[in-house]
């Protein structure tokens, strides 16, 4: 009988195990505003509309994008200048999270993280030229979330 035990409690621990690790592969959530209290915030954030990466239906809810990610869209839109090189620069797609387009469809660009030495995990990726679509990662390209810029972007 209480090998039968060990066995069930064996069995219950990598079914939690496994469900566990179910939640991680779930695309992240957007990064938090920054509360209007913290030095430089600004008192609205940017607002877009989202849509999951492969839906080819119209945007459905709203993410909060971070504060510097206003900065980074009128950079996009205005056609530079940009504070680091990479900006600008095409975005291979190696891992395929985003829809297959032909080499230099997809363009990057960095949304500063506040007190970061270097150039954070946030970036926006854009599709076209000029850009048709928007897409955000706050975790350094393990997720994206399509976003169509607050008042057409375009």
């Amino acid at each position: 009988m209480r090998r039968h035990l060990w066995l069930i409690a064996a069995v219950l621990l990598i079914g939690l195990w496994a469900w566990s690790q179910r939640g991680e592969r779930a695309p992240t959530s957007p990064a938090p505003t920054t509360p209007a209290s913290a030095p430089g915030a600004r008192p609205s954030p940017v607002v877009a509309s989202e849509r999951n990466v492969h839906d080819e239906t119209p945007p459905i809810a709203s993410i909060a994008l971070p504060p510097e990610a206003a900065d980074t869209l009128r950079r996009i839109a205005a056609g530079g200048p940009f504070e680091h090189r990479q900006d600008g620069s095409v975005f291979q797609n190696r891992e395929r999270r985003l829809p297959r387009q032909p080499r230099g469809y997809y363009r990057e660009y960095t949304v500063d993280t506040p007190g970061e030495n270097d150039r954070g995990a946030r970036r926006i990726v854009t599709g076209g030229d000029p850009p048709a679509e928007y897409y955000y990662t706050d975790d350094h390209y393990r997720s994206f979330t399509r976003f169509e810029p607050s008042g057409g972007g375009r």
